[in-house]
């Protein structure tokens, strides 16, 4: 992966934010990778569309965003790399435009079409919805030190529905990804369906005909 500077596996992390917790997956955004893709969007309840806010929506681009909003997912655009000298604000219009075109050009519904953008310096770790301010934040961090990502957070928090089922059904997992550890054995990820598992619960790893 470093060498060819993408994500090829799945990276998963989870947090708390202002009492809601985000389970947090980083999925490859190459076609080469289609099928870790299907088996991310199948895992989620919300997405972010990251783009250069410079070269705007690649060829990947296309292909990850054709995927999630199949999926019904309204993703919410992270315009990236905004401690760059030559961003410009008519040019992240520029950006935004070319990905409404695309949303609307791939089918998107009326709330699809309704994205929010976030102005963002993952290297900076700052950001914000208005883009002056998120340039400001980025000199900012540079003497203070301090990174601020609530305006990201607090989107998610406010487009992302709570994920279906209820903590008082049956335990269940879909399965999304089957891996083998030589110390642990046999790891599966996937997304609660219903239930709850506590850590020492034993559970029953079913196959597709239910065997």
């Amino acid at each position: 992966e470093r060498e060819r500077g993408i994500t090829i596996s799945s990276k998963y992390t989870s947090f708390d934010y202002k009492g809601t917790t985000f389970n947090a997956v980083d999925t490859p955004g190459h076609a080469d990778f289609g099928g870790e893709v299907e088996r991310v969007l199948d895992m989620v309840d919300g997405c972010l569309l990251l783009v250069d806010c410079i070269e705007g929506p690649m060829a990947q681009t296309k292909f990850v965003l054709g995927k999630a909003l199949r999926k019904g997912l309204r993703p919410i655009v992270v315009l990236n790399k905004v401690d760059r000298p030559a961003v410009t604000e008519r040019g992240c219009a520029e950006v935004e435009s070319k990905l409404f075109d695309l949303f609307a050009a791939m089918g998107a519904c009326d709330e699809q079409l309704d994205f929010a953008v976030v102005y963002a310096s993952a290297r900076a770790g700052v950001c914000s919805d208005d883009l002056a301010a998120a340039r400001e934040m980025c000199r900012s961090r540079e003497s203070t030190g301090a990174g601020d990502m609530s305006a990201l957070l607090d989107a998610l928090r406010e487009r992302t529905p709570p994920p279906p089922g209820s903590r008082a059904d049956p335990f269940r997992l879909l399965v999304s990804m089957i891996e083998h550890d030589p110390f642990v054995g046999r790891l599966v990820t996937g997304r609660v369906a219903s239930g709850e598992v506590k850590v020492g619960d034993r559970v029953k790893a079913l196959t597709a005909a239910g065997g």
